[in-house]
């Protein structure tokens, strides 16, 4: 459910900013480096490559060792947010790379998914656009557990797809927290996540599979938390989040940003499979 969408907002270069997406320089004879997301001066995650033929990816790199925290807003997450509020959205300037972004408050109800698993986006509706692996001739895989909360058409020709990407895996949280939080959430649904997000938009250039189509990614990269989005996932119960959309660091042009904006706010419903 989208319960609300801020007006896009400018964020400055900050000294203390410890997240950025970026190119990894580019090894001899590439024509690009590695699209990545930075968490400080580790590379957390290798993301789609830049060409936009290639799959959809989200992979877990030795990098992504470490969350996102602003203690001056852990009061207003814990309890809540009933609507966008411009005090958290200033605190939460200060770890995120310049740009533009879309701040958009979400209800989510996550699902758990394990590589390879039933539900794992990766092994089955990517394999079914762009088969396996010429080289590896296996799916794509993320190295890490991931959270599935919605889907939707686009149009005829595309579909979206949202993740929630924990920094860490659901292994190392706490798991008296992550009850504390089941307990919080059986009551009420306003305990509130962080995330910075992008829209990747994938088509292959060959029709290799058995459902061509174009594929809408829209990752959130969790920030703050994680276990609260366990424990959420466990009980099945709805949790808010905070995304914080990141108009120009997507595989995506600004006019799609704002049509997947304006798309999250219909219901959720699976892909129908070409004939």
């Amino acid at each position: 459910m989208l319960l609300e969408v801020g007006a896009k907002r400018n964020v400055a270069e900050s000294g203390s900013s410890s997240i950025r997406f970026g190119e990894e320089p580019k090894k001899s004879g590439q024509w690009a480096g590695r699209r990545l997301l930075w968490n400080g001066d580790e590379a957390a995650f290798n993301l789609s490559f830049w060409c936009g033929t290639c799959p959809l990816v989200f992979e877990r790199l030795e990098g992504a060792t470490e969350t996102v925290s602003i203690p001056e807003v852990q009061l207003q997450l814990n309890s809540g947010l009933e609507g966008i509020d411009d005090g958290v959205l200033n605190a939460l300037a200060s770890v995120l790379p310049a740009g533009q972004y879309i701040p958009l408050l979400l209800e989510v109800r996550p699902g758990l998914v394990y590589p390879g698993k039933p539900g794992d986006y990766f092994s089955e509706e990517q394999v079914d656009t762009w088969g396996l692996s010429g080289f590896w001739g296996l799916p794509e895989y993320p190295s890490t557990p991931y959270y599935r909360t919605w889907q939707a058409p686009v149009d005829q020709t595309a579909h979206a797809f949202e993740f929630v990407v924990p920094m860490v895996p659901p292994t190392w949280n706490d798991s008296g927290r992550v009850a504390e939080y089941s307990a919080m959430l059986a009551d009420v649904s306003t305990p509130t996540a962080v995330s910075v997000s992008v829209l990747d938009v994938c088509q292959p250039a060959m029709d290799n599979g058995s459902d061509y189509y174009v594929h809408w990614g829209l990752m959130h990269f969790l920030l703050d938390g994680h276990h609260k989005m366990q424990a959420a996932a466990e009980s099945g119960r709805p949790l808010r989040l905070l995304s914080l959309l990141a108009v120009e660091d997507g595989l995506s042009s600004e006019d799609k940003v704002d049509q997947i904006v304006k798309l999250r706010a219909n219901p959720p419903a699976p892909r129908r499979a070409s004939s």
